[in-house]
């Protein structure tokens, strides 16, 4: 912004010095008016972009919580077994931990709660969620083969089960699919241009206070394009990503107590 206004500035000043037709850029308003227009379209379409994506990853995570719990709410009344009920506890709160770290840059292992075996195992995963998800998986298999839950049990829990690895997908599909490069950068580029060149059409209008409106403009535009970056992976730790973090520790101490 300092720069814009001190690039204005020295054009202004330029400008007036030079004695331009100052009347006849004026003119350029009208033409700066329509480019605008086209400009405050693609803004919008750029903002509402970034925001699907963050707002349908605020509905994934709604709906881990929402399985999670439903989960362990159906293994808390359909088993009785101690071992077995833990063993869930555990593995639930780890599967949220391990999506929440994949989607960022690697599961942190002292969040989750292993056995040396298990850790082991997942230290040489490349895909920690996927491992989680096939034990929650087995060990609901060996509980029917046990004959501790019923053929309708083990249909009725495999559907939380598969909405987690569905849901992991699309958290997936979100964070490894960002807006085209190219499409960004255009834009970057068209807010530097119309900035940049906007003052020719202000001095004769506003003279040297047409550094704050450049400043201004400059301020409106770029926001609009850093808000639509900052929220469009929405599984980081900047302040306006979702709020993974709570999330976790939400899913964890619900499993825990239907459980313990």
């Amino acid at each position: 912004m300092i720069y814009i206004f001190l690039f204005t500035l020295a054009l202004t000043y330029f400008e007036l010095r030079m004695e331009m037709n100052v009347d006849r850029w004026g003119k350029l308003l009208a033409v700066y008016s329509l480019i605008g227009f086209v400009l405050s379209l693609l803004l919008v379409f750029r903002t509402n972009t970034a925001y699907d994506r963050w707002w349908e990853g605020r509905k994934k995570w709604g709906e881990m919580v929402n399985n999670t719990r439903n989960l362990a709410t159906k293994i808390s009344v359909m088993i009785d077994d101690k071992p077995t009920r833990d063993y869930f506890a555990r593995m639930i709160g780890n599967y949220a931990y391990a999506v929440k770290e994949h989607l960022r840059e690697g599961v942190k292992f002292e969040e989750l709660d292993l056995t040396d075996e298990e850790k082991s195992i997942l230290e040489n995963a490349s895909h920690l969620p996927n491992i989680i998800d096939k034990w929650l998986y087995a060990k609901t298999y060996s509980l029917k083969k046990e004959g501790k839950i019923s053929e309708q049990d083990f249909i009725v829990i495999d559907v939380n089960l598969k909405a987690l690895a569905d849901i992991l997908g699309a958290c997936e599909r979100i964070r490894n699919t960002p807006i085209p490069y190219s499409y960004s950068i255009f834009l970057k580029k068209f807010i530097f241009i119309y900035v940049t060149t906007i003052p020719l059409a202000l001095v004769g209008d506003f003279g040297y206070y047409s550094s704050l409106i450049a400043m201004f403009i400059f301020y409106v535009l770029v926001s609009m394009e850093i808000l639509a970056e900052e929220i469009e992976d929405p599984f980081g730790l900047d302040d306006n990503d979702l709020p993974t973090d709570d999330l976790c520790a939400k899913i964890k101490m619900n499993a825990e107590e239907l459980l313990h």
